[in-house]
């Protein structure tokens, strides 16, 4: 049976992804450049060093970019834009019925953990917590499964026994790996990506409750 499920933070809890995306592209056209989504993609749900958008817009450019002011900016701009949203559909609804049906709650994230707990509690979301595993609890992030294995080691609960909500390729891979059953919830960014490891896909999560998940999976894990 289902006792756990783990989500993603960026793109899952918050939508983050939109606005980092957003300042950047605004920096680059600032320079007369443009970022396009594809070279974007290959850093969402990860934190390895995939695409460095500083060193490509300084090759771009041809001279070094002033982090007290370019860069300080553009961070600004991305946290001014990340305050003006809301916590995704149907989330908050997950985590009250999850601690309702006594499920362990999880967050595999390689974000660092700072990022994570400073929105958590911004958003007051914090409680509904068992465990938060981040990119800096492990070797190597996702698409690597660590982070999950790391989360699920601190709950006691086996893969098996979970599930995980994710957003991006790079995220499924990593529960996949991990063992995880993996409901993917796409957003503007990452809807054109490649899902075919998920095991269910939604528009969001408000459009299936959690009792329906579980019974969807539990139904499967029984037949």
């Amino acid at each position: 049976m289902i006792r756990a499920l783990v989500f993603d933070f960026d793109g899952v809890i918050l939508e983050t992804e939109g606005p980092i995306y957003t300042s950047w592209q605004e920096l680059y056209r600032a320079h007369g450049q443009e970022l396009s989504l594809e070279q974007w993609l290959k850093n969402i749900g990860t934190a390895e060093e995939i695409f460095d958008p500083v060193k490509d817009l300084e090759q771009r450019i041809g001279r070094a970019l002033d982090r007290s002011t370019e860069l300080l900016r553009r961070r600004e701009r991305e946290m001014e834009l990340i305050d003006s949203q809301s916590v995704m559909p149907g989330v908050v609804n997950y985590l009250k019925s999850a601690r309702e049906s006594g499920l362990k709650v999880g967050l595999a994230s390689s974000s660092s953990c700072s990022w994570i707990t400073f929105h958590l509690e911004r958003l007051g979301l914090m409680e509904y917590f068992d465990a938060i595993a981040a990119g800096d609890d492990v070797p190597r992030t996702k698409p690597d499964p660590a982070v999950y294995w790391t989360a699920l080691s601190w709950m006691r609960v086996q893969p098996e026994q979970a599930i995980a909500i994710e957003d991006s390729y790079n995220g499924m891979l990593a529960a996949k790996r991990a063992g995880l059953r993996c409901v993917v919830v796409p957003h503007a960014l990452t809807r054109h990506m490649n899902f075919d490891l998920a095991d269910l896909r939604l528009d969001s999560l408000a459009d299936l409750p959690l009792d329906d998940l579980l019974r969807h999976f539990n139904g499967r894990l029984n037949s």
